[in-house]
């Protein structure tokens, strides 16, 4: 769950979010893991002395940099720990920590989550859970998607949950790092109100729009979305550089067969004038938004909160147009295969100054009321729980200024995604609605998420090439003067991914999938 708007979300998403498994408590449609009463009412800070741990946040573009806010003074109050927040100043900064042994207590990571989860330099939850938290109950696939070859877990990612879970909730949405397109209400009526129910139908209305406004960008994409919302319209099962499975085999995604209906489509929207070439060139993230709030694009290409983001900016600005979000799935063919297995999980490392403190922080985090307070903030100031199972929000939720200031969301160290999924569930938004359509197409698939690179090894260097390879090669697909060249480009991707070893890091997915999937059976 990346910022509110989700342009840092990529690894989200696609991410991202899983789904919940199995059932508890009342007012929490299955939450799995329990932090019983009693554990809860021993940990809370009353009369006692607050501890005071160090965390290390490992993502530069983290909102909320100081422990401070309702939220994080409620967290204290119920576990007599205080936290002294550093964040990232960029991507080199914990490998250099790791290097040099100077690690703080804690350690909350997304990209560097294979390191961190060794015994030389964190401490393995199990056992501390044994030793200091016995009632720290985590569910069973959660401990072993999160388990190394060593037999222990170290960290249980946020963000997860399972297709069983997500479909026993219905107001657990996933996040707004999803893909969307908006379109420009007013034009589309003037248009009158042509069906967009395919793809092709899609790109009649971007001529339309042309032929009507030859000055107008009909589509304008954000950088770092160029790909997702296309993919799922023709069946492609994950991103670029990702894998997807047939008949129990797994295989890199540019080999799907889709995948060239795919690059075809994005070629046409070049050569047809819909997109501009510089597109794909951008590095700023704010120029696609420049152009569907000033007037310039029909279409605004993002995530599932676009929509509703453009509004309200160019409402701000004194504009009279609205947006609305595209169906999301326009074919027949759209799917959405989740894999994710969390977003970022919290360490406890070798360095720690109190491991007992920090396992029962965690536990209280986990528990029903740790989970709420931190998504949503302070029962009755923020929230209140509606018997329909979800909560009524007394404030905004892509209001960044107040959610961050108030420290809602973001000390989401431990966490599910079903709990953060329903901080989506706002009744009445374009991003609900465009939530709720995708609940009806995604399939949730984490063992392949468990195909995982080991650092520095043979087969993280053979993709790490061949995807540096993909991104600079997909643009002349996308840029062909034909359909031909485009073709033939795309053949030639793919001759390069696997003269470069893709056929032999396909094998080692297969293997390691093969092992991995059986964790999953019930």
């Amino acid at each position: 769950m990346k910022r509110n708007k989700g342009k840092k979300t990529l690894l989200l998403s696609l991410l991202a979010t899983m789904t919940l498994v199995t059932a508890c408590g009342a007012n929490n449609n299955d939450q799995q893991t329990t932090a019983s009463s009693s554990a809860t009412s021993s940990m809370t800070a009353k009369n006692k002395e607050v501890k005071e741990l160090s965390l290390f946040i490992d993502m530069s573009w983290y909102p909320v940099k100081e422990w401070k806010g309702p939220v994080a003074e409620k967290i204290t109050e119920k576990t007599g720990v205080k936290l002294n927040v550093t964040v990232a100043t960029d991507d080199k900064q914990l490998p250099l920590m790791i290097a040099s042994g100077d690690l703080p207590d804690l350690v909350f990571t997304n990209s560097n989550i294979a390191r961190m989860s060794d015994s030389k330099l964190s401490y393995p939850w199990n056992e501390l859970i044994e030793k200091y938290a016995p009632d720290f109950k985590i569910d069973p696939i959660r401990v072993a998607i999160n388990s190394m070859d060593d037999g222990n877990f170290y960290t249980v990612r946020n963000s997860f949950a399972t297709q069983e879970e997500m479909a026993k909730n219905k107001y657990a949405l996933g996040s707004d790092g999803n893909p969307g397109i908006a379109v420009r209400e007013d034009i589309m009526q003037e248009l009158g109100n042509p069906p967009i129910a395919s793809t092709d139908d899609f790109l009649k209305v971007l001529g339309m729009v042309k032929q009507k406004y030859p000055d107008m960008i009909p589509l304008i994409m954000d950088k770092d979305w160029i790909e997702q919302y296309f993919l799922q319209q023709f069946g492609v099962e994950g991103l670029l550089d990702g894998w997807y499975e047939r008949d129990g085999k797994v295989d890199y995604a540019i080999r799907q067969p889709e995948m060239l209906d795919f690059f075809k489509f994005m070629n046409r929207l070049y050569r047809e004038g819909d997109v501009l070439a510089e597109n794909f060139a951008y590095t700023n993230d704010q120029i696609d938004d420049q152009y569907a709030t000033s007037g310039k694009a029909f279409a605004h290409m993002h995530t599932v909160s676009i929509a509703d983001s453009d509004n309200s900016k160019v409402k701000n600005a004194g504009g009279s147009y609205t947006f609305k979000m595209l169906p999301s799935a326009i074919s027949k063919n759209t799917i959405s295969v989740s894999s994710g297995l969390g977003f970022a999980g919290t360490f406890i490392t070798k360095n720690n100054k109190d491991p007992e403190a920090s396992i029962k922080f965690l536990e209280y985090l986990a528990s029903d009321e740790g989970k709420k307070l931190t998504m949503f903030g302070v029962e009755g100031e923020h929230w209140t729980w509606n018997d329909e199972g979800y909560p009524n929000l007394k404030y905004d939720p892509s209001d960044s200024e107040f959610v961050n200031s108030n420290g809602i969301k973001w000390w989401y160290l431990y966490n599910d995604g079903i709990t953060e999924g329903m901080l989506s569930y706002v009744p009445g938004t374009q991003k609900t609605k465009a939530l709720m359509e995708r609940k009806e197409f995604v399939e949730y698939k984490p063992e392949l998420g468990l195909i995982q690179l080991q650092p520095d090894s043979e087969e993280k260097t053979i993709k790490t090439k061949i995807d540096e390879m993909i991104k600079n090669e997909k643009v002349k697909i996308y840029l062909a003067k034909s359909e031909e060249e485009a073709v033939a480009n795309y053949e030639s991707m793919v001759k390069n991914a696997e003269k470069m070893g893709l056929d032999r890091l396909v094998d080692w997915a297969n293997q390691t999938y093969q092992k991995k999937k059986d964790l999953f059976k019930k």
